[in-house]
């Protein structure tokens, strides 16, 4: 199988780059390596798979790269996307051409091949926006959702919040009526917080390395809003055995959006309750200080994964201690890594 994997060289589509060379398909990575770390990521799968990976560098912004980059494909992987909300409030109008024109033009691409590929994209629970009709309760170290003690369902209402959630959210549904118009074989993934190794984490996006990375330099970090907004946390190696089962099952998940995350077993607070994880892990902590809660931060989300476990038999298997145990371990290489080649 020929498979396209854009933004290949980031955290998840790393993961998943290795997951299908391992497996023995032919890979095309297409990445600009704009992003922090995803080098050290290449350098990663080139000495895991020496001739076997194939990095093609270009932006989903360029028409004609795209379409050189969908040749023959059979399989779209669509991760390439700007993914903080900080960035897309200073610069809205790249965010809109990286999450929203991007996905456009990967669309067109694959609408131009024959046969049509598979299609899966990475969306956000952002655009849920703030939830504000979901009722939330405050308790000592968490909020809750008493009304939905499964997580948020597909069904609940779209409501875009931040200039990030309008361009995901575009792009969610340019995907999804791909399929209804033009019969493209797409699959949603509107994901909740995943974590675990190779993900470079910084302060807007991928909070749990950032916090891991953070406390093994002994630095500080910022804790926006009171620290007992609650996420459910998924380990990277589920999330690729999500997606690997999904396009297996292209049959009863074509056209279909799904929310992906830990679920309501591995939901745990940001600070509140994960600092004390963190601490038994590497037996220390990164500074602290606080500040404002950010623009359509969402107090709880926690992820309904019924539909998936449902149409392609998916549950997660990775506890939220094993995976943080597991991000630890390749953290601390990552530090040396950082040190010799920041």
């Amino acid at each position: 199988m020929r498979v396209l994997v854009t933004g290949g060289l980031g955290f998840i589509g790393s993961n998943l780059t290795d997951r299908l060379l391992r497996e023995g398909h032919e890979v095309i990575v297409f990445d600009n390596a704009s992003r922090a770390g995803v080098l050290h990521n290449r350098e990663w799968l080139e000495e895991r798979h020496g001739q076997k990976f194939r990095w093609l560098q270009g932006d989903t912004r360029d028409v004609e790269a795209v379409g050189e980059a969908m040749r023959g494909v059979n399989v779209v992987y669509h991760f390439a996307a700007q993914v903080a909300v900080t960035t897309s409030v200073v610069n809205p109008q790249e965010d809109f051409s990286i999450n929203a024109q991007g996905t456009l033009n990967v669309l067109e691409a694959a609408r131009r091949q024959k046969p049509a590929p598979i299609l899966l994209f990475t969306s956000t629970n952002k655009v849920y926006g703030t939830m504000d009709s979901v009722r939330t309760e405050a308790r000592p170290t968490s909020y809750v959702m008493p009304d939905y003690p499964e997580g948020i369902p597909e069904t609940l209402p779209l409501d875009f919040h931040s200039p990030y959630g309008c361009s995901k959210g575009a792009a969610d549904q340019y995907v999804r009526d791909y399929f209804r118009i033009y019969d493209l074989p797409t699959i949603v993934f509107r994901m909740s917080c995943i974590y675990g190794a190779r993900q470079f984490g910084n302060e807007d996006q991928g909070w749990v390395a950032h916090f891991v990375l953070t406390a093994l330099q002994d630095g500080s970090l910022t804790i926006y809003g009171d620290g007992k907004q609650v996420r459910d946390l998924l380990y990277v190696e589920d999330l690729v055995e999500a997606m690997r089962l999904a396009v297996d099952r292209i049959d009863r998940t074509a056209g279909q959006v799904y929310n992906i995350g830990g679920g309501p077993r591995n939901a745990i607070s940001a600070w509140a309750e994960c600092s004390g994880l963190l601490k038994k892990v590497l037996g220390k902590l990164p500074r602290v200080q606080y500040s404002d809660w950010r623009p359509g931060d969402q107090r709880v989300y926690i992820s309904d994964i019924r539909k998936a476990a449902s149409d392609f038999g998916w549950r997660p298997k990775v506890s939220v201690p094993e995976g943080i145990q597991r991000l630890a371990a390749w953290a601390e290489e990552a530090v040396s890594i950082l040190a010799r080649n920041p």
